[in-house]
């Protein structure tokens, strides 16, 4: 069976096959079936943000479609950035947005914040599979470490007394609000799969 990922991204397609790949599922980009779509991300939660754009794929592309969409959530902020966490501020660059997010942050009593992440399947009879996953953890006051990408610097897991940036990426995937929440969708795809 091929889905399509919604997505240009080739190291979410490498993650997605790796967890997707057991249950004899075949993952695409959207790039390698010629198609280049961008649809508007205007919804008011991941879930819808994820929908959208698995929506607009399956529509074009007559296959089944995954997309995700996923964010930081900060507590002291209430729940900000959120769905705007890839342009918070208006800022295009990772590094201006974590400064921004710090900033906004001086004097917080709290710093505790969580990465969330949806998976949204749609099929093109209509059927949808969806699957949420989070990652709990804080505020660093500064960034530390060279790996990743947004805010990860910034994003400190107590446990491992590292931000996700300090991480490798198996340390990362194991604990990911992306990687929870892609196992929680495997289960629910193979739920899915095994009654139709």
């Amino acid at each position: 069976m091929k889905f399509v990922l919604a997505s240009h991204n080739r190291g979410k397609l490498k993650e997605m096959q790796e967890i997707l790949g057991a249950l004899g599922v075949e993952v695409v980009l959207q790039s390698d079936l010629g198609l280049d779509l961008e649809p508007e991300e205007n919804g008011t939660t991941f879930l819808e943000n994820a929908s959208i754009k698995a929506k607009a794929v399956m529509e074009a592309s007559g296959l089944p479609a995954i997309a995700d969409d996923s964010g930081l959530c900060v507590d002291a902020l209430q729940g900000a950035p959120g769905v705007y966490s890839a342009r918070y501020g208006g800022l295009s660059d990772d590094a201006a947005r974590y400064r921004l997010l710090l900033n906004n942050l001086r004097g917080a009593t709290s710093r505790a914040a969580h990465f969330h992440c949806a998976v949204v399947c749609c099929f093109p009879n209509g059927d949808t599979v969806t699957a949420e996953g989070d990652c709990p953890g804080t505020i660093a006051f500064v960034p530390m470490g060279e790996g990743g990408f947004g805010y990860d610097p910034v994003f400190f897991v107590p446990e491992l007394r590292k931000t996700f940036a300090q991480l490798t990426a198996e340390e990362k995937n194991a604990i990911s609000h992306r990687g929870n929440a892609l196992r929680a969708f495997a289960v629910e795809l193979q739920r899915y799969m095994e009654n139709k």
